[in-house]
């Protein structure tokens, strides 16, 4: 997951900053941070990555028409 997916999925589901920090058990700074495209853990990174699954986004991968996101059905 990169910086404008992470974007992209809290926009689809309509998660705040702070919402999806709660969700994940991050702080909201760290959110900012990976929205900004900081370097992050991988820890960290899946656990937002999981946060926004389970809010129903699916993540596509980058198939020749850059990587994306999706609301699952």
């Amino acid at each position: 997951m990169n910086a404008t997916q992470c974007k992209m999925a809290r926009a689809a589901t309509g998660l705040g900053v702070r919402e999806l920090a709660a969700l994940a058990e991050v702080s909201p700074n760290t959110v900012a941070r990976l929205e900004r495209g900081e370097e992050m853990r991988a820890a960290t990174i899946a656990a937002i990555r999981a946060a926004l699954e389970a809010a129903g986004v699916e993540f596509i991968p980058e198939n020749g028409g850059g990587a994306g996101v999706r609301l699952a059905k």
